[in-house]
């Protein structure tokens, strides 16, 4: 079972943390989620962390309007403000010793952001993991559509995202409704039961004003220069070869950028990497974790 407390961030927003593992473990792993998501996505790879050789405490949060934290006005859905919320749950959880940060999609953004914002936090990671994420370039091919299929979507959503229905729904609609158009666009063709499931699900319920909130700060990501920050630290840059939004030409990028990195593409996997391969995730952070414990690699 995992331990529930809420954190509130500087603005007093209630953030819903979650943490595994043993209280006295060495080393903290901090694990970000993605956008519409909550942190459900990175439950298979936590308890794969809390559970296993190397001795490890797990914290998962959801970003402020999303799964069980507080519904925030679209004002303040910004990465920079996530990389602010994840300051607090950092003094409220893991106030000191080494950590381990992992982001997953627009949670490694939030890494980037991190760097920026709060660089004495970053400075105490033992190790990156920066998982199906992009340092930039998001609005170019936005889900993998074309310029024109692209400017098409986008007058789509801007009328969708103006009406009234949009803005009084408290969840995106039925799991089942939604579940082909998820597996589509988020998942790749060896996904087994429990990812289809967890990813459809936390979309479902996503609230439709996070999905709107949030666009607007993901098109205007560009952290490349963030990336400098991460340079002196073990980090790995994990990708799907079937990822439609953020595609692996967004990880070389990043891997490129820090070229000591481990840079791992998964065959077969799309974008939910910490659903589609549990094992190859949590390992991978888990050899981050080694060298802090004292354990070998």
């Amino acid at each position: 079972m995992s331990a529930v407390r809420s954190v509130p961030a500087a603005d007093g927003v209630p953030l819903h943390v979650e943490i595994d593992g043993p209280a006295d473990a060495p080393v903290t792993v901090v694990l970000a989620h993605g956008w519409t998501l909550d942190r459900r996505t990175w439950g298979p790879v936590a308890r794969a962390l809390a559970s296993g050789p190397v001795p490890v405490r797990v914290v998962r949060h959801d970003h402020r309007g999303h799964g069980r934290s507080a519904a925030v006005d679209p004002s303040t859905m910004t990465i920079d403000q996530l990389a602010d919320d994840l300051a607090e749950v950092l003094a409220a959880t893991a106030p000191d010793g080494p950590l381990v940060l992992g982001g997953h999609s627009m949670g490694g953004m939030t890494l980037m952001a991190l760097a920026e914002r709060h660089p004495a936090l970053v400075q105490r990671a033992a190790g990156i993991a920066l998982v199906a994420t992009a340092c930039g370039g998001l609005a170019e091919n936005p889900f993998g559509l074309v310029p024109r299929q692209a400017a098409v979507m986008r007058r789509v959503e801007q009328r969708v995202y103006g009406t009234r229905r949009w803005a009084s729904r408290s969840s995106l609609g039925s799991p089942r409704l939604l579940a082909p158009g998820m597996r589509w666009l988020l998942l790749g063709p060896r996904a087994g039961v429990e990812a289809r499931r967890i990813t459809t699900e936390t979309v479902a319920a996503c609230r439709p004003l996070t999905v709107s909130g949030f666009r607007p700060t993901l098109e205007a990501h560009e952290r490349h220069a963030a990336l400098a920050a991460f340079a002196g630290i073990p980090t790995v840059v994990l990708v799907g070869d079937r990822d439609r939004l953020t595609p692996v030409k967004a990880s070389r990028r990043i891997a490129d950028a820090l070229p000591s990195a481990g840079f791992t593409i998964f065959p077969e996997a799309g974008h939910m990497l910490p659903l589609e391969r549990v094992s190859g995730v949590a390992d991978r952070i888990a050899a981050l974790a080694r060298p802090a414990v004292g354990a070998p690699r």
